[in-house]
Protein backbone atom coordinates (compact mmCIF):
# COMPACT_ATOMS: atom_id res chain seq x y z
CA UNK A 1 0.00 0.00 0.00
CA UNK A 2 0.99 3.55 -1.20
CA UNK A 3 0.91 6.58 1.49
CA UNK A 4 0.83 10.03 0.03
CA UNK A 5 3.49 12.07 1.45
CA UNK A 6 3.80 15.91 1.08
CA UNK A 7 5.25 17.82 -1.81
CA UNK A 8 7.32 19.42 1.48
CA UNK A 9 8.70 15.95 1.98
CA UNK A 10 10.26 16.04 -1.41
CA UNK A 11 11.59 20.12 -1.32
CA UNK A 12 14.97 18.84 -2.86
CA UNK A 13 13.30 17.09 -5.88
CA UNK A 14 9.85 18.60 -6.32
CA UNK A 15 9.39 23.09 -6.82
CA UNK A 16 7.08 25.15 -7.44
CA UNK A 17 7.81 28.00 -10.03
CA UNK A 18 5.58 30.37 -8.62
CA UNK A 19 7.98 30.37 -5.20
CA UNK A 20 11.21 30.24 -7.41
CA UNK A 21 10.59 33.24 -10.16
CA UNK A 22 11.33 36.74 -9.23
CA UNK A 23 12.10 39.36 -11.27
CA UNK A 24 14.76 42.04 -11.75
CA UNK A 25 13.61 45.95 -13.19
CA UNK A 26 16.76 46.22 -14.66
CA UNK A 27 17.66 43.12 -16.59
CA UNK A 28 17.20 39.18 -16.98
CA UNK A 29 17.06 37.47 -14.06
CA UNK A 30 18.51 33.74 -13.50
CA UNK A 31 16.86 31.82 -10.39
CA UNK A 32 19.02 28.78 -9.51
CA UNK A 33 16.57 26.14 -7.74
CA UNK A 34 19.31 23.06 -8.59
CA UNK A 35 22.19 22.02 -9.79
CA UNK A 36 23.99 18.62 -9.58
CA UNK A 37 26.71 17.24 -10.68
CA UNK A 38 25.44 16.63 -14.27
CA UNK A 39 23.08 19.49 -14.67
CA UNK A 40 21.78 22.71 -13.39
CA UNK A 41 18.14 24.21 -13.38
CA UNK A 42 17.05 27.70 -13.41
CA UNK A 43 14.00 29.65 -13.82
CA UNK A 44 14.74 32.79 -16.36
CA UNK A 45 12.36 36.18 -15.58
CA UNK A 46 12.39 38.75 -18.08
CA UNK A 47 10.29 41.93 -17.90
CA UNK A 48 9.17 43.42 -20.97
CA UNK A 49 12.23 44.53 -23.20
CA UNK A 50 14.47 42.70 -21.61
CA UNK A 51 17.14 40.66 -22.86
CA UNK A 52 19.00 37.55 -22.18
CA UNK A 53 22.86 37.74 -23.68
CA UNK A 54 23.28 36.19 -26.58
CA UNK A 55 26.06 33.39 -25.52
CA UNK A 56 26.95 29.29 -26.05
CA UNK A 57 28.54 27.00 -24.38
CA UNK A 58 31.55 24.64 -25.26
CA UNK A 59 30.13 21.39 -23.58
CA UNK A 60 26.67 21.70 -22.58
CA UNK A 61 22.93 21.70 -23.67
CA UNK A 62 21.03 24.61 -22.59
CA UNK A 63 17.29 23.71 -23.10
CA UNK A 64 14.29 26.22 -22.79
CA UNK A 65 10.96 25.54 -21.52
CA UNK A 66 8.83 28.86 -22.04
CA UNK A 67 6.09 28.49 -19.57
CA UNK A 68 4.91 32.38 -19.47
CA UNK A 69 4.70 34.87 -21.86
CA UNK A 70 2.86 36.30 -24.95
CA UNK A 71 5.91 37.04 -27.51
CA UNK A 72 9.86 36.39 -27.32
CA UNK A 73 12.73 36.58 -30.00
CA UNK A 74 15.39 34.17 -30.00
CA UNK A 75 18.61 34.27 -31.06
CA UNK A 76 19.59 31.03 -32.57
CA UNK A 77 22.76 32.58 -34.67
CA UNK A 78 24.32 35.68 -35.82
CA UNK A 79 21.87 37.69 -37.85
CA UNK A 80 18.95 35.03 -37.34
CA UNK A 81 15.66 35.40 -35.12
CA UNK A 82 12.50 33.42 -34.50
CA UNK A 83 9.21 34.47 -32.45
CA UNK A 84 8.59 32.56 -29.40
CA UNK A 85 6.12 32.23 -26.62
CA UNK A 86 4.53 30.34 -23.64
CA UNK A 87 4.07 26.39 -24.81
CA UNK A 88 7.72 26.24 -26.55
CA UNK A 89 10.94 25.04 -26.26
CA UNK A 90 14.14 25.69 -27.18
CA UNK A 91 17.22 23.37 -27.80
CA UNK A 92 21.31 24.88 -28.04
CA UNK A 93 23.52 21.92 -28.21
CA UNK A 94 27.21 22.47 -27.44
CA UNK A 95 28.66 25.35 -29.68
CA UNK A 96 25.23 26.57 -30.52
CA UNK A 97 24.69 29.93 -29.78
CA UNK A 98 21.56 31.72 -27.92
CA UNK A 99 19.95 34.08 -26.56
CA UNK A 100 16.64 36.01 -26.53
CA UNK A 101 14.69 39.21 -26.19
CA UNK A 102 11.31 39.22 -24.61
CA UNK A 103 9.31 41.56 -27.25
CA UNK A 104 5.86 41.09 -25.86
CA UNK A 105 3.85 43.53 -23.26
CA UNK A 106 3.71 40.90 -20.32
CA UNK A 107 6.35 39.03 -18.23
CA UNK A 108 8.53 36.25 -19.83
CA UNK A 109 9.24 33.19 -17.65
CA UNK A 110 11.09 30.08 -18.85
CA UNK A 111 13.03 27.46 -17.19
CA UNK A 112 16.45 26.29 -18.51
CA UNK A 113 18.78 23.11 -18.21
CA UNK A 114 21.57 22.85 -18.62
CA UNK A 115 24.74 20.62 -18.56
CA UNK A 116 26.91 18.97 -17.95
CA UNK A 117 28.25 21.33 -15.09
CA UNK A 118 30.20 23.23 -14.53
CA UNK A 119 28.91 25.44 -17.32
CA UNK A 120 31.54 27.60 -19.31
CA UNK A 121 29.68 30.99 -20.89
CA UNK A 122 31.06 32.55 -24.16
CA UNK A 123 29.11 35.89 -25.04
CA UNK A 124 28.46 36.92 -28.57
CA UNK A 125 27.88 39.92 -30.12
CA UNK A 126 24.69 39.23 -32.03
CA UNK A 127 25.40 40.71 -35.31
Amino acid sequence: MMFAKKVQDYKERIFDVNEIKSFDDSQAKKNIFYETGQTVGAVWCLKPGQELYFHSHKRADDIWICIEGDSGMYYPECGESVEISKGMVCVARPGEKHGMKNTGSTDFVFIGIAGPVPLDLIRHELE
